[in-house]
């Protein structure tokens, strides 16, 4: 059997039925899914059972490879042993987009979606296990505490809608915190009207110090004299604006700016 390793963030999941839950949500209509991290496979199983034109694994664990290979002979995937974050998403499936599933390690969380924020041309879809505190991060709606950076980043580009919750006693090792299932579709906007670089740090700038208003939280980007439009965002906080509110802003900010030079 294959040992879960802390240092891997590793906690397999034991109840069947709710890696069933996460199959059938996956529409796949790019017939391509890659799961990150099958571990022992018991979502692959279900993956396997809905028959995508195309299935591929990837895993970082020896281990875990070395089980997969052994358990799944016949089994119609490909496994790729190596690190999600590192590996040149070209290379996966060429230029066709996929689907992304899995119960992501909790240590690497974030960065899975900061990496689908970036490869979102690829990734029309993700339906995905996360630690409950990041999954209701990023489904949060503004006004919410728990909204922040990845839920408007997230949110300007994808649907979001939180699945379900999953306790700890349905893992093994049982982490110490609930899970939860989201599950991101991406929506009609192809592009922003600046880079997405720029939107980023905005958007990061701003709720660094989500305590304080946006005329404090962004001050090395607002002008002098800042326009009225601009001006009647500056009393509220980050927490406060919607995803298209975030958009406004950055745009008279950028705009601002290419004046001033």
């Amino acid at each position: 059997m294959v040992r879960a390793k802390k240092h891997l963030g590793q906690h397999f999941l034991k109840d069947a039925s709710i890696a069933e839950r996460i199959a059938q949500e996956i529409d796949g209509e790019s017939g391509n899914v890659l799961e990150i991290g099958p571990g022992t496979g018991i979502l692959t199983k279900p993956l396997i059972v809905k028959n995508f034109k195309s299935l591929k694994l990837i895993e970082l664990d020896s281990e875990s490879v070395e089980y997969l290979q052994k358990n799944f002979v016949e089994s119609d995937f490909e496994l790729i042993e190596g690190d999600f974050l590192k590996l040149n998403l070209d290379d996966i499936f060429g230029t066709e987009s996929f689907s992304l599933t899995g119960n992501f390690p909790y240590n690497i969380s974030s960065q899975i979606l900061f990496r689908i924020f970036e490869n979102r041309e690829m990734i029309p879809e993700m339906v995905g296990m996360f630690q409950k505190e990041v999954a209701e991060r990023v489904a949060a709606d503004e006004g919410s505490k728990t909204y922040g950076i990845l839920s408007v980043l997230l949110k300007v580009y994808y649907d979001i809608e939180y699945l379900f919750t999953v306790e700890p006693h349905l893992f093994s090792p049982p982490p110490k915190v609930k899970s939860a299932v989201i599950k991101l579709k991406r929506n009609k906007r192809t592009a922003l009207p600046f880079r997405d670089k720029k939107f980023k740090s905005v958007v990061k700038m701003a709720f660094n110090q989500r305590r304080k208003t946006l005329r404090n939280a962004l001050s090395a980007m607002i002008p002098e004299n800042p326009s009225e439009e601009i001006k009647k965002y500056l009393h509220k906080r980050a927490e406060q604006l919607s995803p298209e509110e975030f958009i406004d802003l950055a745009t008279l900010l950028i705009r601002a700016q290419k004046d001033r030079s």
